[in-house]
């Protein structure tokens, strides 16, 4: 079983690397409900406990699935999901330009906040989400006027902590001076480091979690993929355009070659050097398949030397790879 550590300053232990499901919505591949509810049990038995989701993945199926999955073993799991980005014709929100070629409509007013919560408590089965994020800042409304509203519903019950995703280090120190943050996610793993320049510094200070979406480049670091796929979501991301993604295989092979030197996969050291980042970040690889999940579970008993960390510096500094992120 994965160790456990406490999330953030005052938060429950949970396990030091979770689950993330959005991988289960056909955007890396096909997958069918049977499958993934396989793959988040397999997660669960192995102490993956932090379980991450959001009401727009799937556009709410990702959460019923994870609802279905822990239903009669909830003590096993933490929940967390997210809300904000929507979809619905004639919905408010904000247009946030994501650098991918796409735009996400994002709404963090409070009367969005309310009707969010309610509605993933009713997809996910559960009596109250444990972390609930809002899941981009929505340009339009201080940050402190969404977790505002988000903080009803702690005290009514709904909500046991809140997070915050894809923000800044002035928005978590804002929202953190309205109500307690407990975890902010946010993209890190040796493909995209710029957490380390100010958001991490922060989130220490105010004792916060990270939690680590995309730990794994979305699949880049398991030095497993050389095409996508037809469809492949990925294929918005301008990391993996033919030209920058020949250039970043290139860059990261060092990186691949000491993880077989030292005798693990690529995704094992990538994950295990998260790991080593400090007890408040929490890595949330997701796979579609249960054996990846157990690799990836091996990583958090890997013990990296000093010698090997300072390699991976070296091979992987900040802004190695090629190409734009997503905001």
């Amino acid at each position: 079983m994965i160790d456990k550590r406490a999330l953030g300053r005052e938060g429950p232990p949970v396990g030091r690397l979770g689950y993330g499901a959005m991988v289960l919505e056909g955007y890396y591949g096909a997958s069918d409900d049977a499958d993934a509810l396989t793959t988040i049990r397999r997660a669960l038995d192995l102490g993956l406990t932090m379980l991450d989701t959001a009401d727009a993945y799937g556009n709410g199926h990702n959460e019923e699935l994870v609802g279905r999955a822990v239903a009669g073993r909830r003590d096993d799991a933490f929940v967390a999901t997210k809300f904000g980005i929507v979809f619905e014709d004639g919905a408010g929100g904000t247009e946030l330009p994501t650098g991918w070629g796409f735009s996400l409509r994002i709404d963090g007013s409070p009367g969005r906040v309310r009707r969010s919560v309610d509605a993933s408590l009713r997809r996910l089965g559960i009596d109250a989400i444990d972390l609930w994020y809002a899941h981009y800042p929505d340009p339009a409304i201080p940050i402190e006027e969404t977790v505002g509203a988000m903080a009803d519903a702690v005290r009514a019950g709904k909500v046991r902590l809140l997070g915050l995703s894809n923000v800044t280090a002035d928005q978590a120190r804002r929202a953190h001076a309205i109500h307690p943050i407990a975890a902010v996610q946010y993209e890190y793993s040796l493909w995209r480091r710029e957490a380390e320049t100010e958001l991490l510094p922060t989130l220490g200070e105010l004792g916060i979690a990270l939690v680590a979406w995309s730990p794994l480049g979305s699949g880049f670091l398991t030095g497993t993929v050389d095409t996508l796929p037809a469809g492949d979501f990925r294929a918005n991301n301008p990391r993996w355009s033919d030209a920058n993604l020949a250039a970043n295989r290139d860059r990261f092979a060092p990186l691949v070659g000491l993880a077989r030197e030292i005798g693990v996969t690529p995704a094992q050291l990538a994950l295990a050097w998260l790991l080593h980042r400090g007890d408040d970040v929490f890595p949330i690889p997701g796979t579609r398949r249960p054996e990846r999940v157990v690799e990836n579970a091996e990583a958090a008993r890997l013990a990296l030397a000093p010698d090997v960390l300072r390699r991976i510096d070296e091979l992987a500094p900040p802004g190695l790879a090629e190409g734009a992120t997503l905001v």
